[in-house]
């Protein structure tokens, strides 16, 4: 599976300058919407199919910053949980795909995903937080073309070598999402 790693393409400046509005939509997507996605926080803006325009003012910011998010559960194991967001960094310059998976899930794994059937690549695990574990890249033309024109994605974690959980995620309204993102 190719690797996604965000680490190569990803200036440390920007990241500096993502950093509150990361630490933000964690919380806005935190736990609670992990498994209970009515519990979320930040205004929503817009729903595009599966997925909602979540908006909030961080701390330290010159003004509100939304996301595209979505909060899934695995069909099979309705304690293992996903939050799945998609924002542009305050310059407007990069645009993040970050996931936020359970504690537990087994780092060196990484977060798999597949879109429509075909594997993308894996991404790795950068930080835990006291809610759970984030796995983030940087979204190029490319896989937002995936993302955009495929039906479904499957989050792959695990929690042992052996065992992946497949985390289906429709992709229904992803487009137009992305496109209101500001």
């Amino acid at each position: 599976m190719p690797n996604l790693s965000f680490q190569r393409r990803f200036p440390g400046r920007r990241l500096r300058r993502a950093l509150p509005m990361a630490l933000s939509l964690l919380l806005i997507a935190g736990p609670t919407a992990a498994f209970y996605p009515a519990a979320a926080q930040g205004v929503v803006k817009g729903t595009h199919g599966n997925w909602q325009i979540r908006c909030d003012n961080p701390p330290g910011s010159k003004g509100e910053q939304c996301a595209l998010v979505q909060s899934v559960t695995a069909q099979d194991r309705p304690n293992v949980g996903l939050s799945i967001i998609v924002l542009k960094t305050a310059d407007k310059k990069t645009q993040l795909l970050r996931v936020l998976a359970p504690l537990g899930v087994l780092l060196p794994a990484g977060l798999g995903l597949r879109i429509d059937g075909a594997e993308i690549g894996r991404a790795g695990f950068v930080r835990c937080l006291p809610n759970g574990c984030v796995a983030e890249v940087v979204l190029d033309d490319a896989l937002i073309g995936k993302l955009r024109n495929g039906k479904q994605a499957v989050f792959i974690i695990f929690q042992t070598p052996e065992e992946g959980i497949g985390v289906p995620v429709s992709l229904e309204g992803f487009g137009p999402g992305y496109d209101a993102l500001k």
